[in-house]
């Protein structure tokens, strides 16, 4: 069955740094488009970043500049690099991808405080 295992969330302070995994089985993940969302608490779930099975990533315009997404076809996982954190990026963070229906990880929670 499909299977996504978010890691890497965490506490970090305003400027910081995380590298979120998700690590995907039970699909051919070559050929799928990948993606990250986060819902804050209280709020509606938001698309971050998508990459293509081709490599081509999209961001949204409150994380460009500051967010990598990236595959590694080899090991079946996608990352998002997370680079000047803000406390708006406050959320639980989710790996997601469309086979026949969007199917989504337990997600991991990352913190922005100082």
């Amino acid at each position: 069955q499909v299977k996504l295992v978010e890691s890497g969330g965490g506490l970090v302070q305003p400027g910081g740094s995380l590298r979120l995994s998700c690590a995907a089985s039970g699909f051919i993940f070559t050929v799928n488009n990948m993606a990250w969302y986060r819902q804050p608490t209280g709020k509606q779930r938001e698309l971050v970043a998508s990459i293509s099975s081709g490599g081509r990533p999209n961001y949204a315009d409150s994380v460009k500049g500051r967010f990598t997404i990236s595959r590694d076809n080899a090991k079946n996982t996608v990352y998002l690099q997370m680079n000047s954190l803000k406390p708006e990026d406050t959320a639980v963070y989710y790996c997601n991808v469309k086979i026949t229906y969007p199917r989504w990880g337990q997600g991991t929670q990352v913190t922005v405080s100082s």
